[in-house]
């Protein structure tokens, strides 16, 4: 739940919150922190995917001290702590109540790797209390949360990084490089596409009482209240809109951030346009869809985008991608690398590059840098990942809606109704959508 003297109340409110026995059992009591040593203290909110992934590497950096596990499935919860102590000797502190990390001032940093609908409560709530925050992408699961998330980051000035590790790649700095040199020529459109069949839920199960160890109403958090089903929970959550927003709020956000950043753009198109829907698999049992197609439309470019969640291929090739489409030829990318491609007639020169999959890796080291240097300039900062999170539910209202839209973001209307209403979710009591 919100409150806006978290810092000051937090002890008193959480001092009521139950914990499981288990969990206190094994949890350590916290240690001094010793202000002379220079390190960071970083938990983890989220632990069984993404989450892990980016708090794994941390371990490999010495300034990190990585002391704290969060999670509302006690089977994930346990499973990691294990995994932790066969990385680095020590039991993490514990805890299945986000807040209660939050709460303990040995803590200088938590990465968030929850489900989408948790990021903006979690987010505001920890730079609330001090802390600094790597969070994944998207940055929320609506507008809204994203626009309040950045007037959390610059209200409390704290370190945020979001998880768009691209930005810290070197493959992609390369690409970039290369894209501001001008030698493609004028570049008229961005092709991105990503089409996994991950996007598609083909069998339906029913509800059932959720699995031993699981906090599902902690789960739920503040998405709307609903009975337990296998089929929206760990990893199919993202393909229903109470959690997530589909592929291209997924892999969608990586791609098109490079696009965006390609294009030297952070505003929004002047409209979009979208179809989707269930076209590839009928009966799929997903709400978001297995087959979009959006239209960003600039002054003098375009972006588009398009998935298909069936079979795992695309053009040149590649299941995913970007193409920069310019008058003189065209640069195809993705994490494989990227290659120039010249056009009819051109004299421009083939060229190619191949990444060293450091990506993650600089992300958090950069993170880790700017929380020892003061600096809030982070590879991917909140504003940028505010944008591109607020550029890809464009794409996803503008399809459900079945509109043309603009977005006007001094008024934080589309002028819309039925698109307004997506714009901001209503809270499940008793949390609280946050207020500076």
């Amino acid at each position: 739940m919100h409150r806006r003297d978290f810092i000051a109340r937090s002890s008193a409110a959480l001092a009521g919150l139950m914990v499981p026995d288990i969990l206190k059992a094994e949890s350590p009591v916290p240690a001094k922190k010793n202000e002379s040593d220079g390190r960071i203290r970083v938990g983890l909110i989220g632990c069984r995917s993404m989450g892990w992934g980016d708090y794994a590497e941390f371990f490999k950096f010495p300034e990190a001290d990585c002391v704290a596990l969060c999670d509302i499935d006690e089977g994930v919860l346990q499973k990691r702590a294990a995994d932790f102590e066969d990385k680095t000797g020590k039991k993490p502190k514990l805890f299945s109540d986000y807040r209660k990390m939050l709460a303990d001032k040995d803590i200088d940093a938590v990465v968030i790797g929850t489900p989408d609908h948790w990021h903006c409560l979690m987010t505001c709530d920890a730079l609330a209390a001090g802390k600094h925050v790597y969070v994944e992408k998207p940055l929320a699961n609506t507008i809204a949360e994203c626009e309040i998330m950045e007037a959390y980051a610059q209200h409390y000035g704290k370190v945020v990084q979001v998880g768009q590790q691209q930005r810290s790649g070197l493959i992609w700095q390369e690409m970039k490089k290369y894209l501001d040199s001008g030698r493609l020529g004028r570049i008229a459109k961005v092709n991105v596409w990503a089409n996994f069949q991950y996007a598609s839920i083909l069998e339906a199960a029913p509800d059932c009482p959720p699995p031993a160890g699981v906090d599902f109403d902690m789960w739920l958090g503040p998405a709307p209240q609903r009975t337990f089903n296998p089929k929206r929970f760990h990893g199919s959550w993202r393909m229903f809109w109470d959690y997530g927003g589909g592929l291209v709020t997924d892999w969608g956000v990586h791609l098109l951030d490079m696009a965006l950043w390609g294009m030297n753009t952070a505003s929004m198109p002047r409209r979009v346009m979208a179809s989707g829907g269930n076209f590839a698999y009928p009966r799929n049992v997903a709400e978001t869809f297995d087959t979009l197609s959006v239209i960003w439309e600039y002054d003098d470019f375009s972006i588009q985008w398009s998935n298909v969640a069936a079979a795992e291929a695309g053009p040149y090739g590649k299941a995913y991608g970007l193409e920069f489409c310019g008058t003189e030829g065209m640069l195809v990318a993705n994490r494989d690398g990227w290659e120039v491609i010249p056009g009819k007639g051109s004299k421009l020169e083939p060229a190619s590059f191949q990444p060293d999959h450091k990506d993650r890796t600089n992300h958090v080291g950069n993170f880790l840098e700017c929380i020892r240097t003061g600096r809030l300039n982070t590879a991917c900062t909140m504003q940028n990942g505010s944008f591109c999170a607020k550029f890809a539910h464009l794409g996803n209202i503008a399809a459900r809606t079945r509109s043309v839209l603009t977005y006007d973001p001094a008024t934080h209307s589309f002028g819309n109704a039925e698109a307004d209403r997506l714009l901001k979710p209503e809270y499940r009591a008793p949390w609280q959508f946050p207020k500076i």
